[in-house]
């Protein structure tokens, strides 16, 4: 061989072991980083249906994901930052709560008939109460980054509910976005006077009067 001549040489076999152990390390550090993210998003979700932004606790939240208080502010620098993502990610599953809706169901009018079935289920789910409504009681109070999460949620669901109101032709395009925020408003006050008395069939009835006064379509 001459000198001119490039030489190459494999790897051994511990050094293979070593590079594909580096790289299996790393991916497993990075699905553990994003396992305890979304855990605390659970923790603090919760945290936050039952108490509102007030109840977000880096400590109680750290001890309930079995982590250190200070690995919380690795994923999110501050109490704020936290109630956002939880927010943010709120709205986004009911979006999408939302869109399974209209897709399996092809009649608008039962579309908006069904809407309540979310709020509901937040009260069967531990008797707790819609995130987004429970931080507008605090509104004045929030962090800007939070307040518009919230505005979000609401946003989301009144275009939704207008969207099928004008689609059954229940309201013309000028009316639907005020009837579907009534709608919206209404729904949400139900849900906090039916978790208030822990009672579920109260939370029915007022759908049902809602059904008789004409405000649901029924």
């Amino acid at each position: 061989m001459s000198p001119s001549t490039p030489t190459y040489q494999l790897a051994g076999n511990s050094q293979m072991s070593k590079v594909r152990s580096t790289k299996m390390g790393q991916g497993e550090a990075g699905d553990v980083s994003e396992n305890a993210r979304e855990a605390i998003l659970a923790a603090a979700k919760s945290a936050a249906q039952l108490h509102g932004y007030s109840g977000i606790n880096f400590r109680s939240i750290a001890e309930e994901v079995g982590i250190k208080n200070a690995s919380i502010y690795y994923h999110f620098p501050s109490k704020a930052d936290l109630a956002a993502a939880v927010a943010e990610r709120y709205w986004q599953d009911t979006l999408a709560a939302l869109e399974v809706i209209r897709l399996a169901t092809p009649d608008p009018r039962q579309c908006v008939q069904r809407y309540s079935s979310i709020f509901r289920q937040s009260l069967v789910n531990g008797n707790k109460l819609c995130l987004s409504s429970f931080m507008a009681a605090e509104y004045e109070d929030l962090p800007d980054q939070v307040s518009k999460e919230v505005e979000a949620f609401a946003n989301v669901n009144v275009r939704w509910l207008a969207e099928c109101l004008t689609d059954a032709g229940l309201s013309d395009v000028l009316n639907s976005e005020r009837r579907a925020r009534a709608i919206y408003t209404a729904i949400a006050g139900a849900q906090l006077i039916a978790r208030t008395r822990s009672d579920i069939a109260l939370f029915d009835d007022l759908m049902l009067s809602y059904q008789e006064a004409g405000l649901i379509p029924a």
